[in-house]
């Protein structure tokens, strides 16, 4: 028979004998577990690397060892002799399962999958019964292919103190908030959505912590925001927290100190109430869906204030949040949603990529779409969109301030900021409304660095009685104060009426405070409506006719004449405007608006004003 060889397993370092796994003429296989030795709150595992017969034990539990230390021997045959010892061979790095995956792996794979729609299919088929996608379907949709990265995905109700906590961890995965980092067209971005199937969509307490966790991340790393806001605001069944009100998060103060640093696009589809209403509100841009009904209450808050019963969806539907103002743009549903949000953000990620140059409708047709009739209304938009590069026109706030077209557009791929005047609605006259919608936008333009184009036929601000008791004054003052203060390059073109205020508005304050004030032919210009002024300025004259035939003769020359010298030519003679051009060739005026900081936001280091307006 083969003499038999003893081998002498040393400690590999110091620590504490934790475990002695086998006794005194004990077998063992390679491989086995020896000995357990503590070091630095570590456990270590001595190995076996041969096979054999436990002969000696040199220590107990509890002993402490040094390195190199006799722990124990093993006698085996020579055909196993391959040298006893210990060290990172010898330390194990997992059991595994019977499929070979490592177990610990496995049970935090099997944890995630809790939160993923597979496992959801009840909370899936409620969605599909109502025409709605997940949250978890909406954000695979809004980012890149395979480049979320989750934050808090294990979070679950701080309810333990009312419910079992696995419990929890079935029924409420993610506390309610699906949220991460990802890239949006190749640029990264902040993206979180509410979850409609965890208590209504509700804040909680952890889902609370993981908004101004990503807050912060957005604001340390300059990335814009994409929130999908459905849920009911505030979650008072919350009990594993000593708190009274709650008033102390901080989520509301952080996103709203992300306005004017960073793009913030909120998405509201389904009921958007309460908190979840505030922080769309917050957004620059606001997406909501046909189906949508927002408000800063909902059906039991109104209800506790003894205001009446109402359906959720009664509270703010679409047709009042379109007209008021509240909604930039209008979505069939959640996958027409996340295509405006794609194409919005894309103005605010610099020019267009790409060596080929953007198709440009025929420039020649601008020259036809303004009436030679002078009275004769057109639709401003058709000019628009023959102006810009082709379908790069996105129209915000259309259902509101009706005279004021503000939209986001481009020219040779980069990116611009446009107001029209409407001269459908009032002959274009500036109202209280097309004021604010106005004012807002230029403080859009003005945060990201975007030139802004004015686009001007107005016969001034709308006056009158009525007009006041919308507080005008202070309305109008708005338009100039931002225009005024704008930072980035602007231009305007007069496209016909150029008259009073109004038109001053329309050129941050005068025609000398843009780049350049160009005109059409068909402009024309005066310190207000001429027939008004004729009227006021030459009162004395017509009053001293008595043939009121005569008198009206009188009146109409002194209206031509004025007509005549006010003619955009004109004012280009005596210097008041730059020049009078060629309706196709406003793009090279246009293009030089643009320089290396247009639409380059995210380089500067800090916010250029101290937020946008939610008005």
């Amino acid at each position: 028979m083969a003499s038999t060889v003893e081998h002498q397993v040393t400690a590999p370092f110091a620590g504490v004998v934790v475990t002695i796994a086998h006794e005194r003429d004990e077998h063992v296989d390679v491989g086995s577990a020896l000995v357990v030795l503590e070091a630095m709150k570590m456990e270590h595992e001595v190995l076996a690397d041969t096979d054999g017969v436990i002969r000696g034990v040199a220590v107990a539990v509890g002993d402490a060892v040094q390195e190199g230390q006799l722990l124990l021997t093993i006698a085996s045959s020579p055909k196993g002799e391959a040298g006893a010892g210990s060290g990172p061979s010898a330390v194990r790095q997992g059991e595994k399962t019977p499929d070979g995956e490592r177990a610990d792996l496995r049970a935090v794979r099997e944890r995630h999958e809790i939160g993923l729609d597979a496992a959801r299919p009840e909370a899936v088929a409620q969605r599909r019964e109502r025409g709605r996608r997940t949250a978890r379907e909406n954000l695979a949709d809004l980012l890149d292919a395979d480049t979320f990265v989750e934050y808090g995905p294990l979070l679950f109700a701080a309810q333990e103190a009312r419910r079992p906590r696995e419990e929890l961890i079935a029924r409420t995965p993610a506390d309610g908030l699906v949220g991460g980092v990802g890239r949006l067209e190749g640029r990264q971005c902040v993206a979180m959505s509410y979850d409609y199937t965890v208590l209504a969509g509700t804040q909680g307490m952890r889902n609370h912590a993981k908004k101004d966790r990503l807050f912060e991340l957005a604001e340390r790393r300059r990335l814009p925001v994409v929130l999908f806001a459905e849920g009911g605001g505030g979650r008072p069944g919350d009990v594993d927290m000593p708190i009274v009100a709650g008033l102390d998060c901080r989520a509301f103060e952080l996103f709203a100190q992300l306005s004017g640093l960073v793009p913030l696009v909120g998405v509201a589809s389904g009921y958007c109430f309460a908190g979840n209403a505030a922080l769309l509100g917050c957004c620059d841009v606001v997406i909501a869906t046909e189906d949508s009904s927002i408000g800063m209450g909902g059906p039991a808050m109104i209800e506790g204030g003894g205001l009446g019963v109402y359906a959720p969806g009664d509270v703010g539907p679409i047709e009042v949040q379109w007209a008021n103002g509240v909604v930039d743009l209008r979505a069939a549903d959640d996958a027409e949603a996340v295509v405006l949000a794609k194409r919005y953000l894309s103005y605010f990620a610099g020019a267009t990529p790409g060596a080929e140059r953007p198709s440009v409708p025929d420039q020649e047709l601008l020259r036809e779409l303004i009436p030679e009739q002078r009275k004769r209304i057109y639709d401003v938009r058709r000019v628009v969109a023959t102006l810009f590069d082709e379908g790069s026109v996105l129209e915000l706030r259309r259902g509101f301030g009706a005279g004021m077209l503000t939209a986001l557009a481009r020219v040779d791929g980069r990116p611009l900021g446009v107001l029209a005047n409407d001269p459908t609605h009032l002959g274009g006259a500036i109202d209280a409304d097309g004021a604010d919608k106005a004012a807002r936008f230029l403080q859009l333009c003005d945060a990201f660095e975007l030139p802004v184009l004015f686009l001007c036929d107005t016969p001034g601000f709308m006056v009158g009685p009525a007009a006041e008791q919308t507080a005008t004054v202070r309305h109008f003052a708005r338009l100039f104060l931002g225009g005024a203060n704008l930072s980035v390059p602007t231009g305007t073109i007069v496209l016909r009426k150029g008259y009073g205020l109004g038109a001053q508005a329309m050129a941050g304050g005068g025609f000398k405070a843009p780049l350049f004030t160009v005109a059409w032919p068909t402009s024309e210009f005066g310190g207000m409506g001429l027939e008004g002024a004729v009227r006021l300025g030459m009162r004395r004259e017509l009053d001293a006719i008595e043939d009121p035939d005569e008198r009206e003769r009188l009146f109409e020359q002194m209206v031509a004449a004025a007509y005549e010298r006010g003619r955009g030519v004109n004012m280009a003679a005596y210097g008041e405007i730059d020049d009078v051009i060629d309706p196709a060739d406003s793009r090279r005026w246009i293009a030089t608006l643009f320089d290396e900081h247009s639409g380059v936001w995210w380089r500067r280091s800090g916010k250029k004003r101290p937020n946008i307006d939610a008005w």
